[in-house]
């Protein structure tokens, strides 16, 4: 043994076994984490497609002759693409001095809540955590906090060219990026004239539009893409993936998006599809009398909104006139709604109670109407949903599979017209009404008018005074009561 040899610590042994692996970022991945030890119990290292992947990585290091690399991975949930995002993130840091990298996703939330805080989780987990600080917005070299970082930045249209300042060693990582707007695209694809420059995007196919559909389009020719269906995948909850195609079938858009990793055969944004909407159109309104009569009243916000009552009887919403006011106050509202409900004799009426929705429901309650109040945030019974307008949404959805509504075509523009996504924690939640305005689109209020009388299960007509009777009758018999 040399003396050099002999000199040397462990840390700089720790170095030169990770400058070994700057062609290698699977053998990387297995070397720097404890696999089988501690919350990595019972994980023996990565799944198969993350293996793949970085195995086709550390290929194009050895033989990529400087060329940029780009990769575009189209999923279904819950795959772990988090995981190798901060693996990838690590690799680049530890093995390319002076990195320069990007991250960001298609919300400021997705990218603070999990993709970001996902390279802090396995940071913590490495053996080179020494070596790195994170922050809520960088990770760096200790070394050189200047020059050697990734920085997480939330995109914006209006300030796309900080995707434009990378130089020197670039990496770029997109998560959710089938959401992610072309101009950002455009921007990134700059940097990628830089030599050994690597771009990364990982999402689930929910648009058939846009960059990252054409990724695996017009221009694959670019990118190595792979779809990953979430059912090959290891970590994924194989009982909810069950779930989901019992719910909405295996060749549904929805399953292709967030099962398979395919892309929809229309908008998979779009939560009710035109056809399921054309059909309730055209379907014969057919109804029991005994059924409830249920009012839905979507109370105005603004001032290019409009209140809205609809009348919805079993499978019918269509035989009753909807109603519709601009420029009442709610002291107006209310009486015109009192006046409808002695007029059709409603056996529930469910008010949205959001912003000046609760005067509304105040003065009907003070005019004798016995009304319900729906909070469209409250928290939703169904854990599918994130809320309660979403979980509305979800009912009427279903029922329109046999209702029939109005051929309003306002009401068919406010139900094909809300796109949905989901929360970090998978639960299904709807475009608000802000956002759709941004895309040009009017507040849904009929539609929203229709989910109110989903809002709670309204028992049939006469079984509510048969319960009350039945009730009365069991409190009044004890069986333990002494006969005389």
């Amino acid at each position: 043994m040399n003396v050099e040899t002999k000199n040397k610590t462990a840390a700089d042994h720790l170095v030169e076994d990770i400058e070994s692996f700057y062609d290698d970022p699977l053998g990387f991945v297995q070397y720097i984490f404890a696999w089988g030890e501690g919350d990595l119990e019972g994980h023996t290292g990565p799944d198969t497609w993350q293996a793949e992947l970085l195995e086709d990585v550390g290929r194009h290091i050895r033989e990529g002759e400087g060329r940029a690399y780009q990769s575009a991975i189209a999923s279904g949930h819950g795959i772990g693409k988090g995981a190798v995002t901060a693996w990838l993130i690590l690799h680049q840091m530890a093995c390319r001095k002076n990195l320069n990298g990007v991250v960001t996703a298609n919300t400021k939330q997705q990218l603070e809540t999990k993709t970001w805080r996902e390279l802090a989780l396995w940071h913590s987990r490495s053996m080179i955590k020494s070596w790195f600080e994170w922050t809520a917005t960088k990770f760096y070299h200790v070394s050189s906090p200047e020059t050697w970082y990734v920085s997480a930045i939330p995109w914006s249209e209006r300030n796309s060219e900080a995707f434009a300042g990378q130089h020197g060693e670039v990496l770029v990582i997109y998560d959710e990026a089938s959401s992610i707007p072309d101009c950002i695209y455009d921007v990134s694809e700059g940097a990628m004239t830089t030599p050994n420059a690597m771009w990364f995007t990982f999402g689930n196919p929910t648009r058939n539009t846009g960059r990252f559909r054409e990724s695996f389009g017009k221009f694959k020719h670019r990118w190595n893409t792979k779809q990953i269906d979430s059912r090959d995948c290891k970590m994924t909850d194989k009982r909810k993936l069950e779930q989901w195609i019992t719910d909405f079938n295996i060749e549904s858009d929805f399953c292709k998006v967030r099962i398979r990793g395919l892309f929809p055969s229309a908008s998979s944004m779009q939560f009710i599809s035109g056809d399921l909407v054309d059909d309730a159109r055209e379907r014969e309104a057919k109804c029991y009398l005994e059924e409830p009569l249920i009012f839905g009243v979507d109370v105005a916000r603004f001032g290019d909104d409009q209140s809205v009552v609809c009348f919805r009887r079993g499978r019918d919403a269509r035989t009753i006139e909807w109603t519709k006011y601009r420029s009442l106050d709610t002291m107006q509202l209310a009486a015109r709604v009192a006046e409808l409900v002695r007029l059709h004799q409603a056996d529930a009426v469910f008010v949205d109670g959001g912003g000046v929705g609760g005067g509304v429901v105040d003065r009907l309650r003070q005019l004798h109407v016995d009304c319900i109040e729906v909070n469209f945030g409250s928290k939703a019974e169904d854990a599918r949903y994130n809320n309660k307008r979403a979980e509305m949404w979800g009912g009427m959805r279903e029922w329109l599979d046999g209702g029939a509504i109005p051929t309003d075509r306002e009401l068919v523009d406010d139900l094909i017209g809300v796109e949905y996504g989901f929360t970090p924690t998978n639960k299904i939640q709807l475009e608000k009404k802000e956002d759709m305005k941004k895309r040009g689109l009017a507040s849904p209020d009929m539609a929203d008018a229709l989910a109110l009388t989903f809002a709670y299960p309204v028992a049939p007509k006469g079984m509510a005074g048969k319960r009350s009777e039945m009730a009365r009758k069991r409190r009044e018999y004890d069986p333990f009561a002494v006969k005389r």
